[in-house]
């Protein structure tokens, strides 16, 4: 889901955590500051249908203005048939990590270099 909060406020002219404050007593909702924060710089996690209801009263929107469906990224395309990134397949026994490149020499020593 994409949490589109404040795009739905930015429409009612509001531009900020404390403005969306405001908007939210106005309709009975007194949550935090910092709970407005987080909803308005987060997705959140979990959000009671009841603070859901007061949010839309608030901003005069529905549940589908605040939340957006999006495809899961495995369900876009096959794990096989997704365009590969640079690095992204670790080295074997790096424990899913990359392994930096080995030198084959003691620290210090340069590699030669190539002939003419």
């Amino acid at each position: 889901m994409k949490w589109n909060l404040r795009w739905v406020a930015a429409k009612r002219d509001i531009w900020r955590p404390s403005d969306l404050k405001t908007a939210f007593e106005q309709v009975g909702f007194t949550p935090s500051l910092s709970k407005v924060c987080a909803l308005w710089s987060n997705k959140p996690v979990t959000v009671r249908l009841d603070d859901l209801d007061m949010i839309c009263a608030a901003l005069g929107c529905t549940v589908a203005d605040l939340m957006t469906a999006e495809p899961l990224a495995a369900e876009q395309t096959e794990e096989g048939d997704r365009p590969q990134a640079v690095g992204e397949h670790p080295r074997a026994g790096s424990g899913g990590r990359p392994v930096p490149k080995q030198t084959g020499g003691a620290v210090g020593q340069h590699r030669p270099l190539p002939p003419n």
